[in-house]
């Protein structure tokens, strides 16, 4: 494609073993060990990672942060409560963290407006780390103020989960066009197989209005809730297909993420 790296922007790695959450939102009662993503990234050419915390396992980040130590190649974003200390986050850090996951979808948004979350804000802030946010595209007005305000970079996933009724004419899509042009919001080409029908026309849109300086690939691999129905090789043939021009197709697949990453 170029000499430029693949980054694969949005992949999870877990053990069956793992404690979890209550009524977690997968089971995930197989492995998905960081050796088996590993060999998936080889296998299609792909040179760096990012692994995003799996919800089912809360703030168990610690098989995450061990397999970042072992593997320069890998970064992350780990599930934190607002209460944790700036000494783990510094740690976490120097091991490759560089996020931490707000995972809202089909949950409550708590209020962060008190003094504990803003204080979890200003350190993630203080440390160059970004929020890396999930949460339906309909509720992205509920939180973006907050966010915005607070001065953090901001990662969305799965091109922002536009609500399907409206899509990009909705509030929640130009809410999230509107961070991107304030500069501080990036979004992943990422999951179309979660979404509607329609998301290869909101991934040209995003690509238009945003530009590809604002967006990365992402595989969403192992596919959680839908193994054995996409393959990693069809992650990155729809962004192909949805981006036809090859210098975008190239910052996208890579540059950007280098930038935001492992910069």
């Amino acid at each position: 494609m170029s000499n430029t790296p693949l980054v694969d922007s949005h992949a999870h790695i877990w053990t069956a073993d793992m404690p979890k959450v209550a009524n977690p939102r997968h089971a995930l009662a197989y492995d998905f060990t960081v050796e088996q993503y590993l060999a998936v990234l080889d296998q299609h050419g792909v040179k760096m990672a990012v692994l995003a915390a799996a919800s089912p396992f809360g703030d168990y980040n610690d098989y995450m942060v061990e397999c970042l130590r072992r593997h320069p190649r890998l970064r992350g974003t780990v599930i934190l409560e607002p209460s944790v200390e700036r000494i783990v986050m510094d740690q976490m850090k120097r091991d490759g963290v560089v996020g931490v996951r707000l995972f809202y979808v089909n949950r409550p948004i708590p209020d962060m407006t008190t003094f504990a979350f803003r204080r979890f804000l200003r350190r993630i802030r203080d440390l160059d780390w970004h929020v890396h946010l999930h949460v339906e595209g309909e509720r992205l007005p509920q939180v973006m103020p907050v966010l915005l305000e607070a001065g953090v970079k901001l990662v969305l996933d799965h091109l922002g989960r536009p609500d399907p009724a409206t899509g990009v004419e909705g509030e929640g899509f130009q809410c999230m066009l509107r961070a991107i042009q304030a500069g501080r919001c990036w979004v992943k080409m990422s999951g179309a197989y979660r979404l509607a029908p329609q998301a290869q026309e909101w991934g040209r849109v995003l690509v238009r209005e945003a530009g590809p300086e604002r967006l990365v690939w992402a595989s969403d691999c192992p596919f959680a809730g839908h193994e054995g129905q996409v393959t990693y090789q069809e992650t990155i043939d729809w962004l192909i297909n949805c981006v036809p021009d090859p210098e975008a197709r190239r910052k996208i697949f890579g540059e950007t993420a280098m930038g935001l990453y492992f910069s």
